[in-house]
């Protein structure tokens, strides 16, 4: 144990002379560093051995090399068994009834009879073998004997010496021997060396079928490369998923479990094949385990999607072409058709392709929609190219709102009705009113005589978590927050009355937000929406949220997608889409439009329509001028309906123009001799009149003035 030295001193009594006394003291010194115990360094020695990587190579040689020899001796034991027996023709029969190819096991049964007719008559043949056998080796060894002796007589007559009779029979009993003997010398070795070539022979072979874990094969052998699916691959996938159940039950099956598999069919970049699950094992302990069914089969999990059809007790697996889902699928239509026209009630957006291939098509008509998904995955893109495609039906009306603000919906400047576009509070509060105002007018439209047909409104807001999420509220009397999931909230409040009425009257909300949470897309909004759509989500908890209960349970796992790697894909839950029968959702690999292509797909829209003026705020105040007011929403037109007009009032100012009817509209018209009309069998306002009128009034108001 050691312990500080310290230097100890005293002070000094003063000089003589009068000079102050040396003062000294107590300097310690710095104690020995102590030393790192053995064991410690001994664990850290081993832990950076154990991951140095040279470490792990040499594990991963020593499983490959003897997993190539285990292996191995499995593969040439199983080549010798089926030399030996049926169970080659058996395997090729039972997978002949899975495919349901009856031609097929009739050909193989047939190959399998006359196998084992051939093998009989081998058989008893061997039973007669032995007698057969020793009188050709008495016959063999009785005329050699005598070929040597002749061949003996004639040497001896050739040299007169009687002792040459037997001097072939004596040479080849001395080459006998030689023979022996060399036996006798190699025999020792051989018995030596004979197993290390057998484990050889047996590395070979192993080695030749790379029998051994991809994760132990060398770098430039491992591949992603997936092998064909077959009845047989499928069986032994799901006989090693670890249910005990379901394990038994296949190795006491008769057909080794090839009973459970229906055909298996093509379907688009994969195949697809209904699995009956054998009773005791229920379906979710299987999608429960869709990595390890995903490697068994030799694939990643994003490439094996498993669904529950209606048949009980029933999986359906589809499984990709390994690499299949990372390759693009093409141009959307309205990029390559540019005379391609949308009808908002009988046609359906044309939005990507389906895992099969097919084309997937969504109906927009009277449907709510919310996308969501992580950000950057293509949420906006996917949102945008339904509204592109439906712009062009010119009866359409948009009022949009985009709370990401970097211009993604700029191309819509010119079509929708409004666009505001802003990440700020005072963004959200302009979106709000907007939305206020598109409530005014479903009021507008529900008051309306029965039977009264309404031009669809779509009202869009991406990034609406920005809306939930904000903290601003009204101001003098009116203290409400806009954001917010409560009663109180004014968007919320405005997003649920156009859930629970607008459809009736084609007024439709849409929405895209991130990353849901019961705080940014509250539970009564999300299960508002008609058409439900995820992409990549971080939880299975988010995917409920997107999606609802029923298609998670039922297979929709958008949590299971890859962020990044499958941006555009997104799964599906809504009736507008053809599903397939017995399943809840529907994966769909988007068409990705980008920004040149959208703003040319909105260049033929705005050529449909008369010209559309855009609003990019909200006006608010009590101060209104009607006349003004009404010219501004005609914009450059020669003329637009009645109803058009109200609906585009209502949304400029909802306070004041919200309550319109015709009734008043025409009031105001009437007053300054614009006055609506009938064109093609609709009351319309014609832009000249109500600018005749305005520069009327401008001029008295300047006379009177002077």
């Amino acid at each position: 144990m050691s312990e500080n030295v310290v230097h100890l001193h005293k002070h000094t009594d003063p000089p003589a002379d009068g000079t102050a006394p040396t003062v000294l003291t107590v300097v310690p010194e710095a104690p020995p560093a102590r030393p790192v115990p053995l064991w410690v360094r001994s664990g850290r020695a081993v832990k950076t051995a154990v991951t140095h990587e040279r470490t792990l190579s040499a594990g991963r040689s020593a499983v490959r090399h003897s997993l190539y020899t285990f292996n191995g001796g499995r593969i040439v034991a199983r080549r010798a068994w089926d030399g030996r027996t049926g169970s080659r023709y058996e395997r090729m029969i039972r997978a002949a009834e899975a495919a349901g190819n009856l031609e097929a096991a009739e050909e193989w049964e047939e190959r399998l009879q006359r196998f084992r007719a051939a093998r009989h008559h081998r058989r008893m043949d061997l039973l007669h073998s032995p007698g057969a056998a020793a009188k050709g080796v008495a016959v063999g060894a009785g005329m050699s004997i005598g070929v040597l002796v002749a061949l003996g007589i004639v040497m001896a007559l050739n040299t007169g010496h009687v002792g040459d009779v037997i001097t072939p029979l004596s040479a080849t009993i001395d080459f006998i021997a030689l023979l022996i003997r060399i036996v006798q010398i190699v025999w020792g070795p051989a018995l030596t060396i004979g197993p290390f070539l057998a484990l050889l022979a047996l590395w070979s072979v192993g080695r030749k079928q790379q029998a051994a874990p991809n994760w132990a094969l060398p770098a430039n052998v491992r591949t992603g490369e997936g092998e064909p699916i077959t009845p047989s691959i499928v069986v032994k996938a799901l006989r090693d998923l670890g249910v005990p159940a379901l394990r038994n039950a296949i190795k006491e099956m008769g057909d080794a479990g090839a009973s459970m598999l229906g055909p298996i069919t093509i379907a688009g970049c994969g195949v697809e094949v209904d699995v009956t699950l054998p009773s005791g094992v229920s379906t979710n302990e299987v999608q429960n385990k869709r990595r390890k069914l995903a490697e068994n089969l030799t694939r990643h999990e994003h490439e094996v999607f498993i669904t529950i059809p209606q048949a009980a007790r029933t999986v359906r697996l589809w499984i990709a072409d390994s690499g299949a889902l990372d390759e693009p699928i093409g141009p959307s239509p309205l990029v390559t058709d540019d005379t391609m026209t949308a009808d908002y009630a009988k046609g359906k957006a044309p939005w990507g392709q389906d895992l099969r291939g097919d084309a997937a098509s969504l109906s927009l008509y009277q449907r709510h929609l919310l996308i969501t998904g992580l950000s950057n995955q293509g949420k906006t893109v996917a949102l945008r190219s339904l509204a592109l495609w439906l712009s062009l039906d010119r009866s359409v009306q948009f009022l949009m709102g985009d709370l990401k603000g970097v211009g993604d919906w700029a191309m819509f400047g010119g079509l929708a009705t409004t666009l505001i576009q802003g990440p700020t509070d005072e963004h959200v509060i302009q979106v709000t009113e907007m939305v206020e105002g598109a409530v005014a007018e479903m009021n507008r439209r529900i008051q309306a005589p029965p039977g009264t047909v309404f031009p669809p409104l779509i009202v869009l807001v991406d990034e609406a978590q920005v809306a939930f999420m904000c903290p601003a509220k009204g101001t003098g009397k009116d203290k409400r927050p806009y954001g917010g999931s409560k009663a109180d909230s004014r968007y919320f409040m405005a997003v649920r009355k156009i859930h629970n009425q607008g459809r009736a009257v084609n007024v439709l909300m849409w929405q895209g937000t991130q990353d849901p949470t019961n705080e940014n897309l509250p539970k009564l909004v999300r299960e508002g929406a008609h058409t439900r759509a995820s992409l990549a989500l971080g939880t299975e908890s988010q995917a409920r949220m997107a999606l609802g209960d029923k298609a998670v349970d039922g297979g929709a796992a958008p949590n299971l997608l890859r962020p990044g790697l499958d941006r555009g894909t997104l799964v599906v839950a809504s009736d507008g889409i053809t599903i397939p029968a017995g399943q809840s959702s529907i994966t769909v690999r988007t068409h990705y439009i980008d920004d040149d292509a959208a703003e040319a797909i909105t260049d033929r829209a705005k050529a449909l329509r008369d010209g559309v003026t855009t609003l990019h705020t909200i006006e608010r105040g009590e101060e209104h001028d009607p006349l003004a007011d009404i010219a501004a929403v005609i914009g450059d037109a020669p003329r637009v309906r009645t109803k058009d007009v109200l609906a585009r009032l209502a949304t400029r100012n909802p306070g004041a123009y919200g309550g319109w009817s015709f009734l008043d509209l025409k009031r105001v018209l009437d007053d300054v001799g614009a006055e609506p009309y009938k064109s093609d069998g609709v009351m319309v306002v014609a832009r000249d009149r109500v600018a005749r009128a305005l520069a009327n009034r401008d001029d008295e108001g300047s006379a009177s003035a002077e």
